[in-house]
C-alpha cells in the first residue's frame, strides 16, 4: 500500500511514522516552509510507546509529484478544510481512497460531495500529540489509538489491508464495522472537553474541581447524544458514562489541542466543533444551549489574531 500523509502535523507524522516503522510506503506532501523545516531538523517521534527517528523521509509539495496512491491520510486542522481540497482531488483521481481524521462529523459529507463517496473512509484518531520548535513529534499518554471502517462496500477492502499493515505499527487500530458511530462518539466527547477548557482557559483539572463547571461538560454530552440520534447514530448512556470517565480519567494538566491553541494565541476549530454542532442541530430542530453558549464564550478568542 502506498500511502500519502496530506497534513504532516502532529497525528501525520505520527501515524505515518508508525507505518514507515512497519516498513510502509508513506510519502509526506507538505508545504514548501514545512518541507524546509523537515530538510533542516528531520522527523522525530518522542513518544510514551518508544522514539523513533523517520530517516530521509520522503517529502513533496505537490500532488504532481505522486504517481499513483492508495491511501490518503488526511490531517489538517478544520479550517484547513477548504483549501486542501483541490490535493484531495488531484490525489483521488490517482486512485486513493481518502482516510480523514479531522475533529468534528460535518467534513464528511463536504468531503463526499467534493471528491465522491466511493472515495472517502470514516476515521477518527485519539491522542495528546504535539509538534515543538523543530517540527518533531511529542507524543504523551497512553492513547495513540487510529479508527477507521467503510462507509461505502466498496471500500471493505482498502479497510482490510490497512488493519493489516497498521496491526505491526505500534499503535492501537481498530477497523470498525459501524465507524460513523465511533465520530459521533469522538465528536461528543472531543466537543466537550474543547469546549470546557478553552472556555474556562483550564486545564480539565481545575474543571473537576468546579461540579457547576463539570456539569457544563455533563450536558454537552447530552446534547450531542441527541443529535447524533437525530443523525441516525445511537450514542448509548452507557457511552456518555464512559466519555465522563473518561474526563475524570485524564491528568489533571491535560486540556485539549483547542485550548492549547487559544493559550497561544492562534487561530481555533471552534467553528467547526461546536458551531458545526449548532448548525447541524438547527438544521433538525434541536435545541443546544449548553452548546451554543459555550460557542459564544470561545468565539471572540478566535477573532484575536
Amino acid at each position: 500500500m502506498r500511502i500519502v500523509v496530506l497534513g504532516a502535523g502532529a497525528l501525520g507524522v505520527y501515524f505515518g511514522g508508525r507505518w514507515i516503522q512497519a516498513g510502509a510506503d508513506v510519502t509526506f506532501l507538505v508545504r514548501e516552509q514545512r518541507a524546509a523545516q523537515i530538510k533542516e531538523n528531520g522527523l522525530i517521534i518522542k513518544s510514551t510507546h518508544g522514539d523513533y527517528e523517520i530517516r530521509d523521509p520522503h517529502v513533496i509539495t505537490a500532488p504532481s509529484e505522486v504517481k499513483s496512491a492508495d491511501l490518503v491520510l488526511f490531517s489538517v486542522k478544520g479550517f484547513h478544510l477548504e483549501g486542501a481540497l483541490d490535493n484531495l482531488i488531484a490525489l483521488a483521481a490517482k486512485g486513493a481512497y481518502v482516510l480523514p481524521v479531522l475533529n468534528g462529523i460535518e467534513h464528511i459529507k463536504i468531503l463526499q460531495e467534493t471528491i465522491g463517496r466511493d472515495y472517502v473512509i470514516g476515521g477518527l484518531s485519539y491522542i495528546f500529540a504535539a509538534l515543538n520548535d523543530k517540527g518533531h513529534v511529542k507524543q504523551a499518554g497512553d492513547m495513540h489509538h487510529l479508527y477507521f471502517g467503510p462507509l461505502e462496500p466498496s471500500q471493505e477492502n482498502i479497510c482490510k489491508q490497512l488493519a493489516e499493515i497498521s496491526e505491526n505499527a505500534g499503535f492501537i487500530s481498530k477497523n470498525s464495522r459501524d465507524i460513523m458511530q465511533e465520530l459521533w462518539k469522538k465528536y461528543m466527547f472531543i466537543t466537550a472537553l474543547s469546549g470546557v477548557t478553552t472556555a474556562a482557559n483550564l486545564p480539565i483539572g481545575a474543571v473537576r474541581e468546579q461540579p457547576e463547571t463539570l456539569h457544563i461538560a455533563e450536558m454537552i454530552l447530552r446534547e450531542i447524544q441527541e443529535l447524533a440520534k437525530k443523525y441516525g447514530a445511537v450514542i448509548i448512556d452507557a457511552d456518555v458514562e464512559a466519555a465522563m470517565k473518561n474526563v475524570q480519567s485524564l491528568d489533571s494538566e491535560a486540556t485539549s489541542s483547542m485550548h492549547k491553541d487559544r493559550r497561544k494565541g492562534l487561530r481555533l476549530e471552534v467553528d467547526h466543533l461546536q458551531g458545526g454542532a449548532v448548525r447541524l442541530a438547527e438544521s433538525v430542530q434541536l435545541d443546544v444551549p449548553y452548546i451554543r453558549a459555550v460557542l459564544g464564550m470561545i468565539k471572540p478568542f478566535d477573532m484575536l489574531k
